[in-house]
């Protein structure tokens, strides 16, 4: 009931994030389609991103959070905010470094991110420009994902879960306002980005003043506490962050076929979707409950515990992969489809976004199995599964790429997501720590029945649905809208008759609620 209560909170913001995501991204198609400033917002976005994702969502939520809850339950909360501040200043002290060599490398550092840029000299110039504008964005949302840590540790989900908001807020009305002209629209974003970053630390900080959450600056030492966070922490940052490195290593490909930089992205906004309301929010609330029942020697509570996040993760992300991998193009074209975004872009979109679906409960149950190796302060072995996803990612892509282009990309991402989630599920049930019952199986095989249904019944409602709507303005996103609507009654209607899911659990969950 605590996990379902604190993945509803922090997926609840999530959605709105998303959702608000959504209205971004629509609006770039908009105003960029697939030319060259999308590509290059995208790469020079994507840098930051990437190491927000090793340094701060990695490290802090893999390594900080247990060690945080650990001083928290044996110590004492004095204690446990003395760790807090020594690990900030080490952080800060190590990003700011970061930072200063990043802005100044910046330029070969885009030669490996987006080597085909090399061949449009004006392009790669704004790219070097936008990822040295965003460069700030890495330091903000490091301070953001500590004291986001910091909260989690202590239950405290709403402020770390709604401060992503802030960027969609400021980056949506950027293009609501900026001229039609891709350069200087391109322009602000990055430097919106930087300052949602800021308005974002502000937000979590003000959370940890209102729960008594004392914190400053002390000088940077590696002391025992410190070491054993960057132990823990730097394989765990790889490990956490495999999806987005292997986004990074398609990029890097993409690069030299026009458009597919702006194709993968859009593709990849979409499924981020489900991703980002079940898988995020569940390895984040998992966690810290996680950490404790291991802490208190409750492994039998902590694999029960990983056995119903599976389940209710597959009740919520089976039916957005089946619907997505169906009509990928119908979607597609219902959220972009206008202004600079053509058809053949949809098109194309569409094909990774197939491809992308294929791997989405891949990435969800990473999100699950993963905790189970963090909560026992166990980094190295998620790191070890990462680098063979990685090398997986790397020769399927490069191998599938020169051979049928940049869908490919998405296709050798999918098939990594897999490999990871698969070694990552095998390792805790080897150790003990994941016990799969045939209830799990038999109730995971009724959800992928109930999907499999919804999914047949999507795909003969979508045509006629937007040809009877195709006289209404917005008629693609309205008949898109409805389509998701109805996938969830079909898939709520057979999941009741296929015994996936009881009535009188609903009625439970509900009443407890």
């Amino acid at each position: 009931m605590k996990l379902f209560k604190n993945s509803l909170v922090i997926g609840g913001f999530t959605l709105i994030s998303r959702l608000l995501g959504f209205v971004r991204e629509i609006l770039m198609a908009n105003v960029f389609g697939s030319g060259p400033m999308a590509n290059a917002f995208v790469v020079a976005f994507r840098f930051p991103n990437l190491f927000r994702r090793w340094f701060a969502e990695g490290a802090f939520n893999s390594a900080f959070v247990p060690l945080y809850a650990g001083r928290l339950e044996s110590d004492g909360q004095d204690a446990a905010d003395q760790f807090a501040r020594e690990a900030l200043s080490v952080l800060l002290t190590s990003l700011l470094i970061l930072m200063l060599v990043s802005e100044l490398a910046m330029p070969w550092i885009m030669r490996v991110m987006a080597p085909g840029f090399l061949q449009e000299p004006g392009l790669f110039a704004k790219t070097v420009l936008f990822a040295q504008i965003t460069m700030p964005y890495i330091l903000f949302m490091s301070l953001t994902a500590m004291l986001s840590g910091i909260l989690n540790a202590h239950l405290r989900f709403a402020a770390a879960a709604s401060a992503p908001i802030i960027l969609n807020i400021v980056l949506v009305s950027i293009l609501l306002s900026s001229p039609a002209e891709p350069a200087v629209a391109a322009l602000r974003l990055s430097i919106g980005v930087g300052v949602s970053g800021l308005l974002q630390v502000v937000v979590v900080a003000l959370g940890c003043r209102h729960i008594g959450i004392k914190l400053g600056l002390v000088r940077p030492r590696l002391t025992p506490g410190v070491r054993r966070l960057i132990t823990l922490g730097v394989p765990g940052a790889i490990a956490a962050g495999v999806v987005q490195i292997n986004l990074v290593v398609g990029q890097v490909f993409a690069s030299f076929q026009e458009g597919a930089v702006a194709w993968l992205y859009y593709a990849d906004r979409l499924y981020q979707l489900p991703l980002g309301v079940v898988g995020i929010a569940m390895g984040v609330a998992l966690l810290p409950g996680l950490s404790r029942q291991v802490r208190g020697g409750d492994e039998k509570g902590a694999a029960e515990t990983l056995n119903e996040a599976l389940v209710l993760s597959a009740v919520l992300t089976l039916p957005a992969a089946i619907a997505l991998g169906v009509l990928p193009v119908y979607f597609i074209e219902g959220v972009f489809l206008h202004g600079a975004f053509t058809n053949q872009d949809a098109m194309a979109t569409g094909h990774a976004l197939m491809a992308y679906a294929f791997g989405l409960p891949s990435f969800i149950m990473i999100k699950v199995f993963a905790p189970g190796y963090f909560a026992r302060e166990n980094t190295k072995t998620p790191m070890q599964f990462a680098a063979l996803s990685m090398l997986v990612n790397v020769s399927l892509g490069a191998a599938l790429f020169f051979s049928i282009g940049f869908v490919g990309l998405a296709i050798a991402t999918s098939v990594a997501g897999w490999v990871n989630a698969l070694a990552l599920g095998i390792g805790l049930w080897r150790h003990g720590h994941f016990v799969p019952d045939r209830a799990l199986a038999s109730r995971l095989l009724r959800l992928l029945l109930a999907a499999i249904v919804m999914g047949f019944a999507l795909m003969v409602l979508a045509e006629p649905l937007r040809t009877a709507l195709n006289t209404m303005p917005f008629y693609r996103l309205l008949s898109a809208v409805s389509v998701a609507i109805i996938g969830v009654l079909v898939f709520a209607l057979a999941a009741l008759m296929t015994r996936a899911v009881q009535l009188h659990e609903i009625k439970s969950l509900l009443r407890r609620s």
